[in-house]
């Protein structure tokens, strides 16, 4: 079973919901994000774990791998979750935990992937749907794809056309990993 955690829209949530994926649970940091809503539509059970319900980060990373364990959740896709999860979190699920990036790592590493490849001028940027470990968006990468960046293109079209690929490349990946428990290779 999938769990899902989410920070905002959950447009890469919906994608794993339409390709019919078994999802457990979803797990949001924002209480009112709009991800939490598209979960529930498709009755799948919702919980939040925003910050300022714990004393500190490890305790509420402990308190939300402790929740999805008891639904059955034996891997983990941050779809949108934009907080770095802590080793207590990360052990309870040992490359078991998947992210979907915006850009084709290791370039661009962070929250601002798409701003900072316009920034830098590249012609192709893309989406990465990777392992999380302990860095920043430096886990090994199951699929890529490449994106071109184009003339006149802003922030919002280029994060538009990523997010394309994002919604077909991240329930592929998770495809892999259910079929090959060890790994997507």
């Amino acid at each position: 079973m999938i769990g899902v955690l989410v920070s905002g829209e959950g447009t890469n949530l919906q994608a794993m919901i339409d390709d019919g994926l078994p999802i457990a649970a979803v797990a949001s940091s924002t209480p009112r994000a709009p991800a939490l809503a598209r979960a529930e539509e498709a009755g799948i059970e919702t919980a939040v774990f925003a910050l300022a319900d714990f004393a500190a980060r490890e305790e509420r990373d402990e308190a939300m791998a402790d929740w999805l364990a008891g639904r059955g959740v034996e891997l983990v896709v941050a779809a949108g979750f934009m907080e770095l999860l802590r080793p207590a979190f990360l052990e309870r699920f040992p490359d078991r935990i998947v992210n979907v990036h915006a850009a084709l790592l290791p370039a661009f590493p962070g929250v601002r992937p798409v701003a900072d490849a316009l920034a830098a001028g590249v012609a192709e940027t893309g989406a990465t749907v990777h392992l999380v470990d302990e860095g920043i968006d430096s886990g090994a990468v199951l699929l890529q794809e490449s994106v071109p960046v184009v003339d006149g293109d802003s922030v919002e079209t280029l994060r538009t056309r990523i997010q394309t690929v994002e919604h077909r490349l991240l329930p592929r990946a998770v495809r892999l990993l259910l079929a090959d428990p060890v790994g997507a290779g």
